[in-house]
């Protein structure tokens, strides 16, 4: 494990080499905390919502209407986890592509520039999830539905390579309520 500040932090475990405000469609999975469930439960196959598994879903729709360069794929909220299709179009190119003017000046702050490399960057994925987990937790604490409720630390995504691994994840999200005994994150647990 890395240290940094002579404490331990846990590595990355985004692809190496690839810049998250890239043009791709991205599957991500945020799960709760403990995997508890606080968004509902699976009856006959179909996911009920709880109310903060309402703003779950209604707060990632609102995603578009934030950042106009992303369109959504197939989504679901399960009881202890979302599962959603990220597109990002029209965001930024690869930079190598691109033709950059450099300025001649310093930081007046030299951890600047270590912050800077190591923070999240506008309109990336990681941007995108930290603003969609904000806003439902914002939301489900203002409006007191679920006083334990909290989100997993980190979100698992895989870039998706092509328009047959697009459309095999999305089958698999539409399918995973009525899959729901069979998920890796399936557990019998109630908040």
């Amino acid at each position: 494990m890395n240290r940094y500040q002579h404490t331990y932090r846990i590595s990355s475990s985004r692809m190496q080499n690839w810049d998250y405000r890239w043009d791709a469609a991205y599957f991500i999975t945020i799960c709760t905390q403990n995997q508890e469930h606080f968004f509902g439960e699976i009856e006959n196959d179909k996911m009920h919502l709880s109310g903060v598994g309402i703003l779950a879903d209604v707060f990632w729709h609102e995603i578009p209407n934030h950042s106009p360069n992303v369109e959504l794929g197939q989504f679901v909220v399960m009881p202890n986890h979302i599962h959603g299709i990220l597109v990002l179009n029209g965001n930024t190119s690869n930079p190598a592509d691109q033709n950059v003017e450099t300025l001649h000046a310093t930081s007046l702050h030299p951890d600047h520039a270590f912050y800077s490399g190591i923070s999240p960057k506008s309109n990336s994925v990681s941007v995108l999830i930290r603003s969609y987990k904000s806003a439902v937790t914002k939301h489900n604490n203002r409006l007191g539905l679920c006083p334990k409720f909290r989100w997993q630390a980190r979100f698992h995504d895989h870039i998706i390579r092509d328009e047959i691994e697009f459309q095999k994840i999305k089958r698999y999200i539409q399918t995973n309520p009525e899959n729901w005994k069979n998920d890796k994150f399936f557990n019998n647990s109630n908040i």
